[in-house]
């Protein structure tokens, strides 16, 4: 059955450049929309710059440019960074848009109409010198808890206390670096608070992942619960954005007509392919809607967002699918190791996007994980995988086709690796369809490994030598030329570019699913082969990665100097970390505990006789159904803590800030349990 699909990824904020941590989004979003074209569904994709709130303004302002010249710069960057990745979006449009006005203002009516509009009068700090209210994020001080300097205003990423802006030490202003003062003003709420049972059902109802909806019930509360605020929609001149209809000098809070800009690029598009928005709006619609995004912003996708469209008269999503940050070499990307790269450094550098784009795909598995793209490991899989399996395959036979047999083939399809290829096909459906593109691509290398070890076995370098055998060389080259068709089928969502290079090869059209059980017919003819791709040089990532170091050192002061951290006494000894025994653990076992909100019930094995039992606060980001058979680090030595649920003879380590977790680690590879940690 074809079905209609309207797919989007979120919106990048038109205040920097795209870097390989925002790629893992759109890659992941890219693959899945080509997936579902190629079963032959309708797929609209589309996305926009996020262009509006106080950092665009303050840029422009910075830059000597108005904000309009700055995102219309920022949008051809970010344009041409998604095309030369292949990101191919059916339209990529700007929330600055006559169409993202009419629809925010309209929304805003619509909520207003059904009473869920309040006005309040609040007090926020403002910059004497700006003469502008100020962000919690462009108010700094010192944390009211740990009291370390120069902390946001919303969070302190020392100690990871969350508070309000006026409750920081010693304010000031990041922008003019002045004594902000505290002055009231009317502010505009959506009332949330009034929408906790819809979101409550509406989370459970199969749209988010289960981790997702873990969460958000932490954040709505069980049922009888009502943990949600209202929501402060508006912001206070000067503020680059939309002016809220009836209220001058009262503009739109940036997320509430970010989202809304999915609609205005999906509108923009209706008007230039002719296509019926309400179709695909309304709120009976029967077309499906897919929100791609990180877990940074599931908050404003699975609660705002939903409530914002239920209550103004329009359809929710389908599913919105969450995904986690990347990582690189296992850490947090770095300007002073050279691992915040951008998509143009990565470009510029190692050329090949699509390197990039298999890599990501190999470690995507639907789930809110966390990835590492582990710069090492990206040349040796890409080397192995691509080069040393699929494009080895065509390399070692094609060439016998040109030059003895004129181009043309001979496939036998009862062959018994091609139909185990065949075969494949609904596993490799289901795992794209589920984004577990991880499960996708270990099926289709090994199917890669069987093709490879059919042609060492035949050897038809060897056959080649022997008189009479043309026939059976025929045959053998062209059973690997059809089963690397097969392999560049299944590789194209992740691969468009070189699949179009092989389909020229190959002399034909488009592939797609359909085309799996039709193999190339006898004397069909190729092309000449050429190379298709090369091995990664490990001195490309490399000279990527000291060209962003030089980058960063070009753009520091010539005598900067390294002031060591005040508080020298946070500092421990090896010593004192030696005394904790952390431990590889496998999760034998996870249970729900009856009347324990947080907590999820682990049974571990740390390679002792008898496995450890632990109660983890880890309930709100977990199905414990998922942990199950998965390793993890553990303190072996922490005293047993007697609970009201049982003895817990340890703890589990997680990670979480104000970003989102808790996150358990995870060892890598090889790790076993009960090894040390250390």
């Amino acid at each position: 059955m074809t079905r209609k699909l309207l797919v989007t990824s979120a919106l990048p904020y038109a205040n920097g450049s795209i870097h390989l941590g925002h790629l893992v989004e759109y890659i992941q979003t890219d693959i899945w929309v080509r997936f579902q074209k190629m079963q032959g569904h309708t797929v609209h994709y589309v996305c926009a710059d996020d262009t509006h709130g106080t950092p665009i303004m303050l840029r422009a302002e910075k830059e000597g440019i108005t904000p309009e010249a700055l995102i219309e710069k920022v949008h051809a960057e970010h344009s041409q960074d998604f095309a030369e990745f292949l990101v191919d979006f059916d339209n990529y449009y700007s929330t600055n848009s006559e169409e993202n006005r009419e629809l925010a203002s309209n929304i805003y009516k619509a909520l207003k109409a059904n009473g869920k509009i309040a006005t309040k009068t609040i007090e926020q700090y403002f910059d004497p010198v700006k003469n502008m209210f100020l962000p919690d994020r462009f108010i700094k001080g010192e944390c009211p808890k740990c009291h370390a300097k120069d902390q946001y205003g919303d969070n302190c990423e020392v100690c990871g206390a969350t508070y309000s802006p006026t409750d920081l030490i010693n304010p000031f202003s990041a922008v003019s670096g002045a004594i902000p003062v505290r002055k009231e003003t009317e502010h505009y709420f959506f009332k949330l608070s009034e929408c906790s049972d819809f979101l409550r059902d509406w989370t459970r109802s199969g749209t988010l992942q289960a981790e997702a909806a873990n969460k958000m019930t932490e954040w709505l509360g069980e049922a009888g619960e009502n943990k949600l605020s209202d929501w402060d929609i508006s912001r206070d001149a000067p503020y680059f954005g939309f002016e809220i209809p009836d209220a001058p000098g009262k503009y739109f809070y940036v997320w509430l007509d970010a989202p809304i800009g999915y609609m205005a690029s999906f509108k923009n598009l209706c008007a230039k392919a002719g296509l019926d928005f309400d179709e695909y709006w309304k709120k009976d619609s029967t077309t499906e809607l897919y929100h791609f995004i990180g877990k940074d912003i599931l908050y404003f996708h699975a609660l705002f967002w939903p409530a914002t469209l239920e209550y103004s008269g329009h359809r929710k999503p389908t599913n919105v699918f969450a995904h986690g940050f990347l990582t690189v070499n296992g850490e947090k990307m770095s300007k002073s190791r050279g691992t915040f790269i951008t998509a143009r450094s990565y470009l510029d550098h190692i050329k090949n996007p699509e390197y990039l784009r298999y890599y990501y795909a190999a470690k995507l598995n639907g789930s809110m994980e966390d990835i590492d793209l582990n710069l090492e490991d990206f040349v040796a899989r890409v080397n192995s995988d691509l080069v040393g399996k699929y494009i080895n395959i065509a390399s070692r036979t094609a060439g016998f086709i040109n030059k003895r047999f004129a181009g043309k083939l001979n496939v036998t399809p009862n062959n018994a690796v091609i139909q185990e290829l065949v075969s494949a096909k609904s596993l490799i459906k289901n795992a794209y369809h589920d984004r577990d593109f991880g499960k996708a691509l270990r099926e289709i290398m090994r199917l890669a490994d069987l093709a490879n070890g059919y042609v060492a076995d035949k050897a038809p370098w060897v056959m080649a030598k022997q008189e009479g055998a043309d026939q059976e060389l025929q045959m053998v080259c062209s059973q690997a030329i059809e089963m690397f068709r097969l392999l560049t089928l299944y590789l194209k969502p992740v691969l468009p570019q070189l699949a179009k290079q092989v389909e020229q090869f190959l002399n034909v059209p488009s592939l797609s699913f359909a085309d799996v059980e039709q193999a190339l017919p006898t004397q069909h003819q190729i092309g000449e082969y050429a190379h298709l791709i090369t091995r990664i040089d490990p001195k490309q990532v490399e000279a990527m990665t000291e060209a962003n170091k030089e980058n960063l050192q070009s753009s520091a002061p010539a005598a900067a100097v390294v002031t060591p951290p005040a508080e020298e006494a946070n500092y421990i000894s090896i010593d004192d970390f030696t005394k904790v025994d952390l431990r590889i653990a496998k999760i034998v076992n996870a249970e729900h505990v009856d009347g324990a909100e947080k907590l999820l019930k682990l049974t571990l094995d740390i390679g002792e006789e008898k496995p450890r039992q632990v109660f983890a606060g880890i309930k709100s980001a977990y199905d414990p159904e998922t942990l199950k058979g998965r390793l993890t680090v553990m303190v072996a030595n922490l005293a047993p803590r007697k609970m009201k649920f049982g003895l817990s003879e340890g703890m589990v380590l997680a990670a979480s800030d104000e970003r989102g977790g808790p996150f358990i680690l995870s060892p890598d590879s090889g790790a076993q349990p009960g090894m040390r940690v250390k």
